[in-house]
């Protein structure tokens, strides 16, 4: 698979300067880790769901949730289980189908081991499992649990644990359960592809919800851990681990308070007027606006619950052509003893040193996303990917 793999060849050749790579369930988990994009998850309960991932594998997805927690209700788990037992044993039967990064969120540490039993042959389907609520002592099980299932099944079984519970959001009790979610997910580095933010159960705790003209960042209880969650668990000095942005909740927005966040002058260049306007009936300027303070904030990849955001996710995710030749000069062999240099765009400094752990995850980005071309912006990839 690869990202924008939906799109015809000759309009990647237009849109890229160096096309994303492919990669498998099987690649490495550095570079699993980045490629992500947009997660969308799914409730486990849908009668339909092994058609509904092959469908959004054609639209452009690569890593899908199967949810057995919060998305439904307690009396369903059952036969939610159930469901997906059978929709794995369909897609298992279904050969040369295209199938995304597939993971399912359990509720307890019990149900990693069972279902993996239970899938039988199908689990080869699986990359791993997403843990809900982690802190140290819960989490502990649920590592412990997916390893052990990963050996008896002798699969590579990745966990996604969610950063979601109150000691964490709490002041007086942040840094102590930071640190413990560090030693929990340190101890078992090799199975953590990537924590993910559960910035709906943050606000839950103090009664909020932000609008659809608002972003995490604007609620500053939330933005302030998501700073505390980065600083110690997403470091670029080896320690760190990526960490995933929040979800944004909106797919249409009735009336607004504020003024659009989309500028008109990068819609008209790219003849897409009517695209932006499609963007603000959708209310995904916001998501737009989220993403990029993501990103600005050191995330990577994003939890999605509806397919119309994939693609923003993905398309903003991509390497532009500035970034990249900043990145080559800064990564050039001969530039190893530091320095100071003027960008090829003539725009900027690029400091060696400093920027080097940018240039680095960069690159990384660029590997997995792509290089737009010079004359490529946002918009022209995003209307791009628009089923036709």
């Amino acid at each position: 698979m690869h990202h924008f793999g939906h799109i015809a060849p000759e309009v990647r050749q237009r849109l890229f300067h160096q096309e994303p790579c492919e990669f498998t369930a099987d690649s490495s988990a550095r570079l699993l880790s980045a490629a992500l994009g947009a997660t969308l998850y799914s409730p486990a309960t849908r009668p339909r769901l092994a058609d509904d991932i092959v469908k959004q594998t054609g639209r452009g997805v690569v890593s899908m949730v199967l949810c057995l927690e919060d998305s439904i209700d307690d009396a369903e788990v059952p036969d939610a289980e159930e469901n997906l037992v059978r929709q794995f044993t369909d897609l298992a039967g279904r050969a040369g189908a295209d199938l995304p990064l597939l993971f399912i969120r359990v509720r307890t540490p019990e149900q990693i081991p069972d279902l993996v039993r239970r899938l039988g042959p199908a689990a080869r389907l699986l990359s791993g499992f997403v843990m809900p609520k982690f802190n140290e002592e819960r989490g502990i099980p649920f590592l412990e649990a997916l390893d052990s299932a990963s050996g008896a099944s002798g699969r590579r079984l990745f966990a996604m644990p969610v950063l979601e519970s109150p000691e964490l959001l709490y002041r007086e009790s942040r840094v102590e359960t930071l640190e413990g979610i560090f030693r929990a997910v340190d101890k078992y580095r090799d199975r953590v592809l990537a924590l993910r933010l559960g910035v709906t159960d943050f606000c839950s705790s103090y009664g909020l919800r932000r609008a659809p003209d608002m972003t995490a960042y604007d609620v500053q209880i939330v933005a302030s851990v998501i700073a505390d969650v980065v600083n110690m668990l997403g470091r670029a000095d080896g320690t760190g681990f990526t960490v995933t942005g929040p979800v944004w909740e909106y797919f249409r927005v009735q009336e607004r308070m504020f003024k659009p966040q989309l500028r008109r002058s990068p819609f008209l260049e790219g003849q897409a007027e009517e695209l932006r306007e499609a963007l603000l009936e959708h209310s995904m300027d916001g998501l737009l606006r989220e993403i990029t303070l993501d990103q600005a904030n050191g995330l990577l990849g994003k939890t999605c619950i509806h397919p119309s955001h994939v693609l923003p996710v993905h398309a903003l995710s991509v390497v532009s052509h500035e970034e990249f030749s900043d990145a080559q000069d800064i990564l050039r062999p001969e530039r190893g003893g530091g320095g100071v240099l003027r960008s090829a765009y003539t725009n900027k400094m690029n400091e060696v040193k400093p920027h080097r752990a940018w240039a680095e995850r960069t690159m990384l980005r660029a590997e997995v996303f792509g290089v737009a071309n010079e004359d490529i912006g946002f918009v022209e990839l995003l209307a791009a990917g628009i089923p036709g």
